[in-house]
């Protein structure tokens, strides 16, 4: 147990690094700061935990995971590796500097520590996405091809033997695996093609890429080099011009912002129930896709953006649905304000809360592992990776020269070389998903990312939002109208005037030009809102820029002659017309027999049903009545739509966890140095670094040596025990006591001192 032979603890090796570097290591494991350690110590054994290591290594690129590793083939775990044996086992598969420069970054992180010769934290196996050894010493030249194609020709115990490894522990004890073995034997067939890797005599491991090709994943990386992708999206394998990027992210926001603005409208007419376990019905979202026109998948996403953004939620709207009290998913009052904001600020708006977004809006529909579909608005979508992904996918891009985009399979394979713990989720097919959502936000267009987007990644809000309204096309303030009474829009409308347009216009494709449809009920919707023939008339005449079609100035003035005629106020509502045979046909018609119509004089009549119900019940029967105040001027009655209060909060969502500033840390390292050593005990030791304590320990199991530990227990009572260490890990001592003969745990924090059977104290 010679100092030479474990190597210098982590605690004591911290201890004499400068402030900066404790600064980073916290910056970098912002864990270890959270509650502030008291002590160096304290910060050397928190940074060794299994759960911190695990932690750490998410961020490591699939070069440094190998680095690890390889640390971990040599036994860095349990003694020093010169950094030479390092370099070799790595060899050619990766330029010496970069081998270097991983095992940097995995001390910057206090993964490893040392200069020449290395050590790592004996819990940083749990930081690999792999057993150790299954990159460093496995063959990466073979194909997934040629590993199916093996994989075809096993017979059944073969295949029965890979099944049972995939399912459990790649790792597998036999006998089979000894030399002299008939050849004959599965294991020893398994091996010789490559199949099965021996460990020992005794032991055999499924290769990694074998498990990946058997799970039907896509293969994970082999090179330590970076892939090179070859993004070729644009034409004959180029890339994309820039400007083309962003205009093609401009007409996707343009589209975007429409759908949300149908959405918003859809929702505020008719409010939908929310389910008793949260979220939206499959069916309450199919019969919104069909009043919308958005295909499911997108509406997902429209809906869980927009409650995100707190532009929709649940809860009692005003005025309430008749169907009952509710809750009820409606838009939110901050919508109003929403819709008055430019194009650009809202896009920023939606991009910035899908990029936070704790959910998964592609799940919507599919079905989850017990069987039931996932609702759109639920918890059940939840997810505080989604946000990683897609800051992860978004930064690739940027990386890439502007105007390279990839595709999904491309993209997937430049994310798990990355971040390889990651590798599950980041499969080519949830790849295409983010990418999918990507470009519908606009930040990404033709598979490269835009120019609002990468400003909107340094967190330059107001940079994100000038780079997309320099991407938007102008705004116009005309139209053409065809002699089939069609509205060709070609580009975003003044928000005023597309506004007009709606009302007498039905929306007939939408798009980057958008085609409306003029006809009898939307010229009879302008005329219910208290426009005139010869406003509309005017309407065209001033903002289109063909000439207007004769048909089109017939419609509006036959439609306008009809209108009106009737007119219905406050009786409970009144029924008047100039025309008393019309008066009376009205009165006769069959669905105005429940309304109780009454004649007062030729000209009049009165009910007791609500005004509504008797403009309906009109209509429904043909004629096209005109609701009017007390002053007799035709008024719209139509409802405002819903709207509940606006929620503070993003449903039961919870924020991810921010890293402390730089200031906070830098005052975190001054208390550090400033902690005095421990006083000597009775004995005269002090008490044992618990990084030196686990080293020493680890060290006594290797040997299968007896030690005396000092231990304080729970109650608070100091004793010294000779125990036989068995293994360390977690945190917890576990060994053979002979006082109780038998195996016991026993908490690192609390061992004070760790002494050989016959040596002095350590």
């Amino acid at each position: 147990m010679t100092e030479h032979t474990s190597g210098v603890p982590l605690g004591a090796w911290l201890a004499d690094l400068p402030d900066e570097r404790l600064i980073r290591l916290l910056e970098l494991r912002p864990d270890l700061a959270q509650p502030p350690p008291g002590s160096v110590a304290a910060l050397a054994a928190r940074a060794q935990a299994r759960q911190s290591v695990r932690a750490a290594t998410d961020e490591l690129d699939f070069l440094r995971l190998a680095v690890l590793d390889a640390l971990l083939v040599l036994h860095a775990d349990t003694s020093e590796v010169p950094v030479t044996k390092v370099l070799e086992l790595i060899g050619a598969r990766a330029p010496e500097d970069a081998t270097l420069a991983a095992l940097d970054d995995l001390r910057e992180r206090a993964l490893a520590w040392g200069d020449v010769a290395v050590r790592v934290a004996a819990e940083a196996s749990g930081g690999l996405p792999w057993y150790p050894g299954q990159v460093v010493l496995e063959d990466p030249t073979r194909t997934p091809a040629e590993i199916a194609a093996q994989v075809e020709r096993l017979d059944e115990p073969q295949r029965d033997l890979l099944d049972r490894l995939l399912q459990g522990s790649p790792v597998g004890r036999t006998r089979d695996a000894a030399p002299g073995t008939p050849a004959d034997r599965p294991v020893q067939r398994l091996l010789a093609a490559g199949l099965l890797r021996q460990v020992d005599e005794d032991t055999v491991i499924l290769p990694r890429q074998v498990g990946q090709v058997l799970r039907g994943e896509d293969p994970g990386p082999g090179q330590l080099v970076a892939p090179k992708p070859a993004g070729a999206t644009g034409k004959a394998g180029k890339s994309t011009k820039a400007a083309d990027v962003d205009a093609t992210a401009a007409g996707a926001v343009i589209d975007l912002l429409r759908e949300f603005d149908v959405v918003i409208e859809t929702l505020g007419v008719t409010p939908i129930p929310e389910l008793r376990n949260g979220g939206m019905g499959v069916r309450e979202v199919k019969r919104l896709t069909k009043l919308t026109g958005i295909n499911e998948q997108r509406l997902g996403l429209v809906l869980e953006i927009a409650s995100a953004a707190g532009l929709i939620t649940s809860g009692v709207p005003d005025p309430q649905p008749d169907d009952g009290p509710g809750p009820y998913w409606a838009p939110t009052i901050a919508a109003d304000r929403f819709a008055e904001n430019s194009a650009a600020d809202r896009w920023q708006l939606l991009a910035s809360t899908w990029l936070e977004l704790p959910a998964r809006p592609s799940l919507i529909g599919h079905r989850g592992p017990d069987g039931k579909p996932y609702a759109a608005l639920s918890d059940s979508l939840y997810s505080t990776a989604a946000p990683l992904d897609r800051q992860l996918l978004l930064t690739i891009l940027a990386d890439l020269p502007r105007g390279t985009g990839l595709d999904a399979t491309e993209a997937s394979r430049a994310m798990v070389w990355r971040r390889p713990r990651w590798s599950v989720r980041l499969q080519p097919e949830p790849v295409s998903h983010l990418l999918e959502e990507a470009h519908a936000l606009g930040m990404v267009g033709r598979g490269a990312i835009s120019n609002p987007a990468r400003a909107l990644l340094t967190e330059d809000a107001d940079a994100a939002v000038n780079a997309m309204a320099k991407a938007l096309p102008a705004p116009i303030d005309h139209f053409l109208v065809q002699a089939d009474l069609t509205v060709v829009v070609p580009g975003p409308l003044e928000r005023d005037l597309a506004d007009e347009l709606g009302h007498v216009a039905e929306i007939e494709s939408a798009g980057a030009a958008m085609v409306y449809r003029v006809s009898e009920p939307s010229i009879r919707r302008a005329l219910d809102s208290g426009r005139t023939a010869s406003a509309l008339h005017a309407f065209f005449t001033k903002h289109s820029r063909t000439p207007v079609p004769q048909g089109l100035t017939y419609l509006i003035d036959d439609v306008a002659r009809r209108h009106g005629q009737l007119r219905v106020g406050m009786a409970t509502s009144f029924v008047r017309c100039e025309d008393p045979a019309l008066l009376t046909q009205a009165i006769a018609a069959p669905a105005a027999q429940r309304l109780d119509l009454r004649l007062l004089a030729p000209t009049v009549a009165v009910s007791q049903a609500p005004i509504a119900d008797v403009l309906t019940a009109l209509r429904s029967s043909g004629f096209a009545p005109a609701a009017e105040d007390s002053a007799g001027t035709i008024v719209d009655i139509r409802s405002r739509g819903a709207r509940v209060p606006t929620p503070l909060h993003r449903r039961s969502y919870r924020p991810l966890p921010s890293t402390p500033n730089r200031d906070t840390l830098a005052a975190v390292v001054a208390v550090l140095r400033k902690v005095v050593a421990m006083p000597l005990n009775a004995n005269g030791a002090g008490r044992v670094d618990p990084a030196r304590a686990v080293t020493l320990l680890q060290q006594a199991a290797l040997e299968q040596t007896s030690v005396v530990i000092g231990y304080i227990d729970a109650a608070g009572v100091a004793t010294q025990r000779v125990v036989s260490p068995v293994n360390v890990r977690g945190g917890q001592l576990l060994a053979f006591d002979p006082a109780s003969g038998r195996v016991r745990d026993f908490a690192i924090h609390r061992v004070t001192s760790v002494v050989r059977a016959d040596d002095d104290a350590v």
